[in-house]
């Protein structure tokens, strides 16, 4: 089960539990938040379609925290002409969990997870072989 949401100016790509970085969003950390701009909703019954937007689809979030991006530099110099311009920018973003889907009021169950596969382990060399050559 995914989603496409609109948010920022910007479309993502999200899933239940999946913890995505957005552009900034005015709420403080640990609130709630609900996304009802869904473009695309796949989910077991199906996948809707919106245009521009699913009817009556939401999504909950909880707001993890707020950080700050790496340092972008915009560096600009004329040669000969004894000019130089240097600036830095950092932009601010969300970090958002992502929660229960809604459609219509009702909502949609998440998937099951999968256990992880156990890798089998190398068996271990016998050591009575290493104590008789030794």
């Amino acid at each position: 089960m995914f989603a496409v949401i609109k948010t920022g100016g910007k479309q993502f790509r999200v899933a239940h539990d999946d913890v995505v970085t957005l552009p900034k969003i005015d709420a403080e950390a640990g609130s709630a938040v609900t996304f009802d701009q869904i473009l695309t909703l796949s989910h077991a019954g199906g996948i809707e379609i919106g245009l521009p937007g699913v009817a009556g689809a939401t999504i909950a979030g909880e707001i993890v925290e707020h950080v700050r991006g790496d340092k972008v530099i915009a560096f600009k110099k004329r040669r000969r002409q004894n000019s130089r311009r240097k600036r830095g920018h950092r932009q601010d973003y969300t970090v958002v969990r992502i929660g229960a889907f809604t459609l219509n009021g009702s909502t949609l169950d998440a998937p099951a997870k999968a256990p992880k596969p156990v890798r089998a382990s190398k068996p271990a060399a016998p050591a009575a072989d290493t104590a008789a050559e030794a």
